[in-house]
């Protein structure tokens, strides 16, 4: 069939600050489909290209939908990816673009259709906005790649600005952590909480340790970080490959967390550190379950439910500190604040921080690859008090002012 040789009236627009030309071609329905080139010829070539493929039908017929160019893109992603990213990338994609924009052909999306599949997201972190937005734009951009569609519906879409801030890590304070070891003492979450605490282990990193890895009898007992915990399907699955290169480091234990990995061992029937009673590594179902046992005692007020006459009625709880809980004579609530698994990290760096340690350290013994991330903390920590910063100021200018 012969070409077409006229190109429709093209202009030029600016993206990411780079002059490209553009024109429109109509599809068989009538749909304008823009297309985008960095010199005249490319544009044209493009233009010619996609009519003939528009003339005989064949565009509709080549171009797949949303949700088989997204499975076959995490196919292709999983021959350089983590696992565990690799698991990240499918959970977002399938729920927040398969579902909804998965019945779609790739090339009829528009970025209005994918700005309204992004309201439901918006509703959720910004850190989930932001990487929901850059896979939707990796996807594409490999579409156009490999010329599966001609038209980026993401070129002017950002990853910023959507999203929910998230609240500014916040450390525990001595006084806290000392209730909260307290409080656990005795209690499955015991070493978990005091490898946080105490070692700046992440989740992932506390539940794949073994005992291999934990030097109790040198001169300087210590601990090295070589495997992770994730899950797949509620089931553990340990990793040697950690999360980063930065992340495999020895990390010295002080005399507390010595003495608590000491009892543990002598008692443990497990190769693992922390683990089940099978001795195995937790599933996520029962490591929620370990954590439980810090959530019901905190003075928070909760709702809880339970089935009545096949009717599910609520039950709202309004615990008093120091009391006992109504259902369950052990447990006590002696904890006035609320915690999570990560801050528990958190409060281990900023220990360091407080203890002036240089940042270099920080990084190491915090597993960061990027400097960026230690310094954001570290400046948090150690100059978030105005009367410190300005009495370092008068201090520096002192000479300035006799002038």
């Amino acid at each position: 069939m012969a070409r077409r040789s006229r190109i429709p009236q093209y202009g030029t627009v600016a993206i990411n600050g780079i002059q490209y030309y553009k024109t429109y071609v109509e599809d068989t329905e009538g749909k304008r489909i823009a297309l985008y080139g960095k010199t005249r010829n490319e544009l044209y070539d493009k233009a010619l290209e996609i009519q003939e493929l528009l003339s005989t039908n064949a565009y509709q017929r080549k171009t797949p939908t949303v949700a088989e160019y997204c499975e076959k893109w995490l196919l292709m992603q999983s021959v350089h990816v983590r696992s565990t990213t690799l698991n990240d990338y499918t959970s977002k994609i399938r729920r927040h673009i398969i579902s909804e924009l998965g019945h779609l052909r790739m090339a009829d999306v528009t970025p209005d259709d994918i700005q309204l599949a992004l309201v439901s997201v918006s509703k959720k972190s910004e850190s989930v906005y932001k990487s929901v937005v850059i896979l939707y734009k990796s996807i594409f951009r490999s579409a156009i790649a490999s010329k599966v569609i001609y038209d980026d519906p993401t070129a002017y879409l950002k990853a910023t600005g959507g999203g929910i801030p998230q609240k500014d890590k916040v450390a525990l304070t001595d006084e806290q952590a000392a209730q909260l070891v307290e409080a656990v003492k005795g209690l499955p979450p015991y070493v978990f909480v005091m490898l946080g605490l105490y070692a700046g282990l992440r989740r992932e990193e506390i539940l794949g340790l073994k005992w291999d890895s934990v030097f109790l009898d040198t001169d300087a007992p210590y601990l090295t970080v070589q495997r992770a915990w994730h899950t797949e399907n509620n089931r553990p699955v340990i990793l040697t490959e950690l999360k980063t290169d930065a992340a495999r480091r020895n990390i010295p234990l002080p005399d507390c967390l010595r003495d608590c990995l000491k009892e543990a061992k002598a008692t443990s029937h497990s190769p693992y550190v922390v683990a089940n009673h099978d001795g195995e590594p937790l599933s996520y179902t029962q490591f929620k379950r370990l954590w439980q046992y810090i959530v019901t005692r905190t003075a928070k007020e909760r709702t809880y439910y339970r089935y009545v006459d096949g009717k599910k009625i609520a039950h709202t709880i309004k615990p008093v500190l120091g009391e006992k809980a109504a259902h369950n004579g052990k447990v006590v609530y002696c904890l006035d604040f609320e915690v999570t698994p990560h801050q528990l990290r958190h409060t281990y760096i900023t220990n360091l921080i407080h203890a002036s340690v240089d940042p270099k350290t920080v990084q190491y013994l915090a597993g960061h690859q990027s400097s960026k991330i230690t310094m954001d903390i570290y400046a948090k920590v150690k100059y978030n008090k105005p009367d410190e910063i300005v009495d370092a100021l008068g201090g520096a200018f002192a000479e300035w002012n006799a002038l």
